[in-house]
């Protein structure tokens, strides 16, 4: 589905989704369901999956000023060594 640009002349601007190639040169608006006009408009990227904006924005951010890490990773701290119990790991060699 994409979505098209239609402006009622008594309610001003409105969307409307429709398959892609099949959005009619006139469509009811939904307030006052008088016909409006189709306006050709550039594709509306914005109106994605948040995802793909989200994606889209962090890459352009991060070309400009990277996230840089000053601290401790968040998340739980290792409290010492971890013990495995498993008997083969007792022949792996020692640093």
């Amino acid at each position: 589905m994409a979505v098209y640009l239609f402006r009622c002349q008594n309610c001003g601007p409105f969307d409307a989704a429709f398959p892609i190639g099949t959005a009619p040169a006139r469509s009811a608006c939904p307030d006052c369901a008088a016909l409006g006009a189709r306006v050709i408009t550039a594709p509306l990227i914005g109106h994605g999956a948040n995802g793909y904006r989200t994606a889209i924005e962090r890459s352009a951010a991060s070309a400009d000023s990277p996230q840089v890490i000053t601290g401790r990773i968040p998340g739980p701290s290792p409290t010492g060594p971890i013990i495995t119990r498993n008997p083969l790991h007792a022949k792996l060699p020692r640093p």
